[in-house]
């Protein structure tokens, strides 16, 4: 039987953010859908019964998500689609550790445009004491930063809609979302072709572990938001059995020299180099032979550069 995580009162909410053990870690799944889609909800049924069941936390793209502190993992999905993107959510710290999902020729489709100004909303899956809001980023400077970009998610209405959500979201410089950031996430679509990927696995997120990790914090609100001081991009591919894994890391700044902006091959680093950096546990539920094979060095020229 589908079961499908819904809290109703804060008291049940603020309990998801409890500490757990790695096996008994909150999931909470998010699986709306258009109205159109509503009359397709019998024939979908079996589909639909298998996807509640997925474990996110044994996904390949899922990063080892932390078992010391009040974390919950939060999934997107849609009943056409399936898994659009998952996070890890730190409720002590009202911060995304990292964002999770696929591009493959099945979810790539570009049916709709980039949805509007109204699509921007809080997670409701998180306890309303720990989720990140409008009023954070309000008069703060910073751009509401996406983690899955609205524009590798243009199969439908919702699916875009969902990457407007503030759980998805870390603060970012205009200088570093709008441009270099903005010229990663350009190149990873770039990949998203047959002829590279039978499928990219996908992590992206901003340094909030560590305190000499953290730029500073937006405090114009009571609790504050952290802003990280480097953000970062795990991507793993697959195209007939062959993996092959780089990452980006780069420091979050005001500004940018014209060298800095000028190719992002400079930020390519291995995913071993990124898991030293971040602390995170990139592609741990792969092969053990095949992620250490894949994470200790990266071939820049097999990435296009």
């Amino acid at each position: 039987m589908k079961k499908i995580i819904t809290f109703f009162v804060l008291a049940v909410l603020a309990a998801a953010c409890a500490k757990v053990p790695e096996s008994d870690i909150e999931i909470v799944e998010n699986k709306s859908k258009d109205k159109n889609q509503e009359q397709n909800q019998q024939e979908n049924q079996e589909t639909t019964d298998q996807n509640s069941n997925v474990v996110y936390t044994s996904r390949i793209e899922c990063p080892k998500p932390k078992t010391d502190g009040r974390n919950m993992i939060v999934a997107k999905t849609d009943s056409e689609y399936g898994v659009n993107y998952f996070l890890e959510w730190d409720c002590d710290k009202r911060a995304q550790r990292w964002t999770a999902y696929q591009m493959h020729q099945g979810n790539t489709a570009s049916n709709v445009s980039r949805s509007g100004d109204d699509a921007w909303h809080e997670d409701e899956e998180i306890p309303s004491d720990f989720r990140s809001t409008y009023e954070d980023y309000r008069y703060s400077g910073f751009d509401r930063g996406h983690l899955c970009p609205s524009a590798d998610r243009l199969q439908n209405k919702n699916m875009n809609r969902q990457t407007f959500c503030y759980s998805n979201m870390q603060p970012q410089y205009n200088t570093l979302n709008a441009a270099v950031w903005a010229d990663m996430e350009s190149k990873v679509r770039s990949w998203n072709v047959n002829s590279f990927r039978d499928t990219l696995y996908v992590v992206k997120g901003g340094t909030i572990d560590n305190k000499d990790q953290i730029f500073d914090f937006l405090t114009h609100d009571t609790y504050g938001l952290i802003i990280p001081k480097y953000f970062f991009m795990a991507v793993l591919c697959v195209k007939n059995g062959n993996y092959k894994a780089l990452g980006f890391w780069i420091e979050h700044k005001s500004s940018y020299s014209d060298s800095e902006k000028k190719s992002i091959k400079q930020y390519a680093v291995s995913i071993d180099q990124l898991e030293t950096f971040t602390g995170i546990d990139f592609f741990y539920n792969l092969d053990k032979n095949i992620q250490d094979d894949v994470e200790k060095e990266t071939v820049i020229s097999e990435w296009g550069f």
